[in-house]
């Protein structure tokens, strides 16, 4: 499991843009994100945020995750690929799969998981996510392919605007992902793909988890 400990000694961010907001301005950032048809449901702990998945997942849902410090941190990765539940595991069958054409092949069609998790890099108060990959094989599930898109973040990527939750992404999240990068893969990251997720006008289909703690980059 990766943690942003792991990482920051290694590089600098701009620790303005990873601070915990006050109430207000998750309250703000809540009714901005549900204005833009986004559920948002707040929880305390990451404990609470782990129960809130459990709960959201029926049995017998196809389930898919990208790559998401925040999901290792609540420890839904593990519960995933190795807890009692009834959902059908995606990543259990991708990693089982000896030949790299095949491999990538399944990794695409996951992308349409009747439920697919991840995080994103940043949270406008005004009510957009940004996110980015070195791949595309997080956020590209989040637009359109899969059926039912949750995202969950600690409050701390809530920034005042798009704007600076660009900014964040390029000064926190990226140096941040680059260090991991290069431990996990031994290769750099970069922002090659690019998403400004403003609406989600399928009414129910993205739900954006909010935990009120400092998780994830």
């Amino acid at each position: 499991m990766s943690e942003k400990a792991d990482y920051a000694a290694d590089t600098e961010i701009d620790e303005s843009l990873d601070q915990l907001p006050d109430d207000e301005t998750v309250e703000e950032a809540v009714q901005n994100l549900e204005a833009n048809g986004f559920e948002v449901v707040v929880v305390d702990s990451a404990e609470a945020a782990l129960a809130t998945l459990k709960g959201h997942i029926p049995d017998g849902a196809s389930v898919m995750n990208g790559h998401s410090t925040t999901l290792e941190e609540i420890g839904f990765d593990e519960y995933l690929t190795e807890g009692d539940h009834e959902w059908e595991a995606l990543p259990n069958e991708i990693w089982s799969i000896d030949d790299d054409a095949e491999r990538q092949a399944a990794r695409r069609e996951a992308q349409t998981a009747d439920h697919f998790l991840g995080s994103v890099n940043a949270i406008a108060k005004t009510g957009e996510l940004v996110a980015a990959d070195r791949s595309g094989s997080r956020i590209g599930a989040y637009p359109f392919a899969a059926a039912n898109v949750t995202i969950v973040s600690g409050v701390n990527k809530i920034v005042e605007d798009l704007d600076a939750a660009l900014d964040r992404l390029e000064s926190v999240a990226y140096p941040l992902e680059n260090e991991r990068a290069k431990e996990a893969y031994g290769v750099e990251s970069a922002i090659a793909k690019q998403l400004i997720f403003r609406q989600e006008l399928e009414d129910g289909r993205t739900t954006v988890v909010l935990i009120r703690d400092q998780l994830g980059y």
